[in-house]
């Protein structure tokens, strides 16, 4: 089965491109061909020539990320975007959420969705989509949130996986607050998933893991690309009797967001190093899934943080981050041998949920991004539960100030409309306030 990607606006070019590099870097080194071929499949069709083209949509509406996305995979000479897979325009949304939801989405939803059609069809069977986009801007934002409204109307049966960049606390663009707000509360009822990553976090991984000294976008999305890939390659589930995984967002979904009110998944990852010390470097089953737990349990986001001694939650307790749903996908040498029943743990979860259903473990025996053993703990858990607050809470003082509010009333959004996303996120904090009831 394979996967769409759609990706929207600068961010979501960008991370898109990262990830599809990872992918097909991934394919490429392994060690059986009926790996490759899986991963192919899920991602890439072949073109006349041969050559690997992503089953990816990029939409933007300023053409240069686009343009720049389309070189750098032609260049790369191992996979490339197809010719007729990418759609922008001259003027861009201006940062403002109204503008690319009320005007640029509606004026080439058309255009959009015919170039989606199109990847779709190519599918021998349709594993799901997955669109990527950040929620700070006004065209991953706005565009990505109308355009993952118009995809569940002519996909209603499909599953929809929504990759989110969240932005830096502060900094990145003054309305990212409202845009965030306003992108969320939508996408909450159309999406089956919401994926997170936190651009402070990743800036984390990137500085203090990977020593990068003066840290890029790339640099980010190159983490977030390599995080991705980690998941949604394939492996092998409990059930699948020797067999590839065949659909990774319909799987990922039923693991993890089994409940209408809880659809935000973080995700972990290790190890991360330098490329400079790989050679160096030895990896153990025990250490990478204690470094995993503790920073699940104290919803720590690097591994270095977690290194400090984290009492076992206990039943009913307070200050511990509650699970609805975990994920662990474990991959590399002697994976099968890896004991992980620390993840197991009924204390880790909400008390209405037991272990069993909680927990979902996925194994490959193949390396992955080339390190000897890596995990990845994608969770449905209180994790986002403080930016999320945090956002809300700043955009909430911004608007009972009234501060910009013309800019997104000008477009059609009213008063009404943020008090209506306010409520929803309200609802989506107190839902995940109770899992630890």
């Amino acid at each position: 089965m394979s996967v769409v990607t759609v990706q929207l606006g600068q961010c979501g070019n960008q991370v898109g491109q990262q990830f599809y590099d990872v992918i097909c870097s991934d394919a490429r080194a392994a060690q059986t061909q009926t790996f490759s071929a899986a991963s192919c499949e899920r991602f890439f069709h072949q073109n006349k020539h041969g050559d690997l083209v992503a089953r990816a949509v990029l939409i933007d509406m300023e053409p240069k990320v686009i343009s720049q996305s389309l070189s750098r995979a032609a260049r790369c000479g191992r996979w490339r975007y197809g010719e007729s897979s990418h759609f922008s325009q001259r003027q861009g949304s201006g940062n403002n959420w109204a503008n690319g939801f009320c005007v640029h989405g509606p004026r080439h939803r058309e255009a959009a969705e015919d170039l989606v059609r199109r990847q779709v069809e190519r599918c021998d069977r349709l594993a799901g989509l997955v669109a990527m986009m950040s929620v700070a801007g006004g065209t991953g934002s706005g565009v990505g949130t109308f355009l993952t409204q118009a995809l569940r109307d002519a996909y209603p049966n499909s599953f929809i996986l929504n990759q989110l960049t969240w932005p830096y606390r502060s900094g990145e663009v003054i309305l990212q607050n409202y845009n965030s707000v306003l992108s969320l509360s939508r996408l909450y009822p159309l999406s089956d998933a919401l994926l997170v990553h936190q651009n402070h976090v990743v800036h984390r991984i990137c500085s203090q893991l990977l020593h990068i000294r003066h840290i890029s976008f790339a640099d980010l999305n190159r983490v977030i690309g390599q995080q991705l890939g980690s998941v949604l390659q394939p492996a092998l589930a409990a059930d699948s009797h020797e067999s590839w995984s065949r659909n990774p967002v319909g799987e990922l979904v039923s693991a993890l967001a089994c409940h209408p009110e809880h659809k935000l998944l973080s995700i972990t990852s290790a190890p991360h190093l330098p490329g400079a010390s790989l050679a160096f470097s030895t990896f153990s089953w025990p250490a990478l899934l204690k470094h995993l737990r503790h920073m699940l349990v104290s919803s720590t986001t690097v591994e270095r943080g977690a290194e400090r001694q984290v009492p076992s939650p206990a039943p009913g307790g307070s200050g511990f981050n509650r699970s609805l749903a975990n994920l662990l996908v474990l991959r590399g040498k002697e994976v099968f041998a890896a004991q992980t029943e620390g993840f197991g743990d009924a204390s880790l979860y909400t008390p209405w949920l037991r272990p069993p259903e909680a927990l979902t473990v996925w194994k490959s025996p193949l390396p992955f991004n080339k390190y000897e053993k890596s995990a990845t703990l994608v969770s449905n858990s209180q994790a986002l539960l403080p930016p999320l607050d945090h956002m809300v809470g700043k955009a909430w003082n911004m608007f009972a100030s009234r501060a910009y509010i013309h800019h997104y009333t000008k477009f059609g959004i009213s008063e009404e409309d943020f008090l209506d996303s306010f409520t929803s996120l309200e609802q989506v904090i107190s839902s995940y306030s109770l899992l630890g009831s």
